[in-house]
């Protein structure tokens, strides 16, 4: 099978790589090989390597800097979605796409079902919808969404790297207390996917994170704890848990943002992990 992964570099991609099954041809590429923007490089592109499967993992996420760079987030996050959607279906190529917890209000009190109605409240969250609904109108029988939410990876920029830096350089943080949802690592969605590649039959839309409930402070505390005791951190500082309103940001954050992740363990047999186990894991490969 040939396998194409796009968004080449970030998080994911890159754990799709590590994790690419060598029974398959899988080639990776970032947008200096495919600007997924341009709708004729896109036709060309797949009608030229004719992939069987495409697990589309390019995305505009820079949440706060979409409040202003609308036209290049939807860009991306909707016609690059589109785009794809399109050579895809004339290929017979299936679409396998990654998307966010973002396209909800964060109004709800539980997890968030697959056929809870999107709300999106700030630009990023809009412009991946759009995407959604793209690949839902073009190609609803050979395309698989899946939303995730808080993804980190030993690869990249995240919170898990940020808060070891900050932690090591200031004398005390504050974190948000009142934003909820759930820490996702990216080797483990990544697996997920890998998964679904090799069930042709799968389709439709689905959510997956780590298993639990957190906020970005209880996961700063556990990321402290953790690199304490691994030792990627010499001592323990003060972490404040802060309201959002003590920090505002350009982009509006869903106060609630779990998902359900039921249909996606069932589809894939893969059980979700709870959230610190999985940062541990995470913490162990960055102390190797």
């Amino acid at each position: 099978m040939k396998v194409i992964i796009t968004g080449k570099g970030g998080q994911l991609a890159w754990e799709l790589d590590q994790l690419a099954p060598s029974k398959h041809e899988v080639l990776s590429v970032g947008i200096n090989e495919l600007d997924i923007t341009n709708e004729g490089l896109v036709s060309e592109f797949i009608a030229k390597e004719k992939p069987d499967v495409v697990i589309n993992a390019a995305a505009y996420t820079a949440v706060d800097k979409a409040e202003e760079d609308t036209d290049a987030a939807y860009a991306v996050n909707g016609l690059g979605t589109q785009y794809l959607a399109t050579a895809c279906k004339k290929n017979n190529t299936r679409i396998l796409h990654v998307s966010t917890d973002f396209v909800f209000d964060g109004a709800s009190a539980k997890p968030y079902q697959t056929d809870a109605q999107p709300n999106p409240i700030n630009v990023y969250g809009a412009s991946k919808l759009a995407g959604d609904i793209a690949l839902q109108t073009i190609l609803p029988m050979n395309s698989v969404i899946v939303r995730t939410a808080w993804v980190y990876s030993v690869n990249g920029n995240n919170f898990v790297k940020s808060m070891l830096r900050l932690m090591q350089e200031k004398p005390q943080l504050g974190i948000i207390c009142d934003q909820v949802g759930t820490p996702t690592w990216a080797k483990g969605l990544a697996q997920w996917l890998w998964a679904i590649v090799e069930k042709p039959e799968v389709t439709g839309l689905y959510h997956w994170t780590d298993a639990g409930i957190a906020s970005w402070y209880d996961f700063a505390i556990a990321i402290q704890e953790l690199g304490v005791e691994k030792g990627l951190l010499k001592n323990a500082i003060p972490v404040l848990p802060i309201p959002t309103s003590a920090y505002p940001t350009p982009a509006k954050r869903p106060v609630f943002s779990v998902i359900d992740k039921t249909s996606a363990e069932t589809i894939s047999g893969i059980q979700t992990q709870h959230w610190r186990k999985q940062l541990s894991s995470m913490m162990n490969d960055l102390y190797l």
